[in-house]
């Protein structure tokens, strides 16, 4: 592929980025240390699309395409709730790199539907991996560079342990977050479970309806709680919180966190992956893996609590002063972990 040099990386940054300032690590090694960057601020609301879309397997997906359409790709993965607007800078940024960009709703949100009525609203971990793997297929995209946060790093993840000649590297916010609903039977710290607060909440129908009846105060209260730094303005959330009415989103939403506490059922046929995954599978797809310090989400340790989990060449980096949604608050950083992922 042809890679951009640093400079020239650099300087597509400060042109791109509405006036932010940021200033990157001169080489991978320096980078691994912790990153500080300055606190978010709110950035003009831009367009972002044209929105594309496109029948993957049991879907039919909405995702943004940017960049040329023969360089090599890279697949970019929200989390909830959010959108593919967590990625409205570091697509761009990407595209000008030379990069094929893609950056699709996942299941429930956006313009993505369920192909078939009847068909079971599931947000299980291998199939909502499976959607970007059939995605991927449908675009003819045989190995692309995979990032994500949230959701988006689990099946970021998932794609690479379990289907790794798909994943040429690896960018995971958060790092190893394959999900084992045994494990997850544990009970955590007190300060862990208060964080984790709105799952219990989604096991009750009293949560459902809340999600239901609330879903924009909703989702902005975890952005609030989530992202104590990130002052995002009015616009930049009712832009994301269109995609949340979408007629799957609470179902979606729910089954995923019931699912992970075994209070919800997955669909059988995905059994054997589950099975594999619950084994916490090593990866050894080249990997950066990012922390935001302020993330509630963030565990301690500097990365060392998911480091074993990746065995191939690896990276990483704590970004100072940003919280759950790295992409959107730290767009450079996210950008630059990206190319430096694809050169390890």
């Amino acid at each position: 592929m042809n890679v951009i040099d640093r400079r020239t990386f650099s300087r597509l940054l400060g042109a791109g980025t509405a006036g932010a300032s940021l200033a990157l690590p001169a080489t991978s090694a320096a980078a691994s240390a912790d990153t500080e960057l300055p606190v978010a601020s709110p950035r003009p609301v831009a367009p972002f699309g044209p929105l594309k879309q496109i029948d993957a397997g049991a879907l039919n997906i909405g995702y943004v395409e940017a960049g040329p359409a023969r360089g090599p790709a890279v697949v970019l993965l929200h989390g909830w709730p959010y959108d593919i607007h967590s990625y409205a800078e570091v697509a761009p940024l990407l595209a000008a790199c030379g990069y094929r960009v893609i950056v699709p709703h996942l299941r429930g949100h956006g313009t993505t539907r369920f192909r078939s009525d009847k068909a079971f609203r599931n947000a299980q971990q291998a199939a909502v991996a499976l959607d970007i793997v059939a995605l991927m297929d449908a675009l003819r995209i045989e190995r692309a560079v995979l990032a994500g946060f949230d959701w988006g790093a689990r099946t970021a993840d998932i794609i690479a342990a379990l289907w790794p000649r798909r994943c040429k590297a690896l960018v995971s916010v958060t790092g190893y977050l394959i999900t084992n609903r045994e494990r997850n039977k544990a009970p955590l710290a007190p300060e862990a479970e208060w964080s984790w607060w709105y799952q219990y909440y989604f096991a009750t129908e009293r949560g459902r309806l809340g999600l239901e009846e609330n879903r924009h105060a909703f989702a902005k209260l975890i952005w609030r709680n989530v992202s104590p730094t990130w002052q995002f303005d009015d616009p930049t959330f009712d832009r994301t919180a269109a995609s949340f009415d979408n007629p799957d989103w609470v179902p979606i939403v729910i089954h995923n966190y019931r699912w992970r506490l075994g209070l919800a059922d997955g669909d059988p046929r995905y059994d054997h992956l589950e099975q594999r995954l619950a084994q916490g599978p090593a990866i050894a797809t080249p990997t950066v893996t990012l922390d935001g310090e302020l993330d509630p989400f963030t565990p301690p340790g500097d990365g060392t609590a998911y480091r074993d989990h990746f065995t191939g060449s690896y990276d990483h980096r704590t970004l100072k002063g940003i919280g759950h949604n790295v992409p959107q608050e730290a767009p450079e950083a996210f950008t630059q972990a990206i190319t430096d992922a694809d050169t390890l």
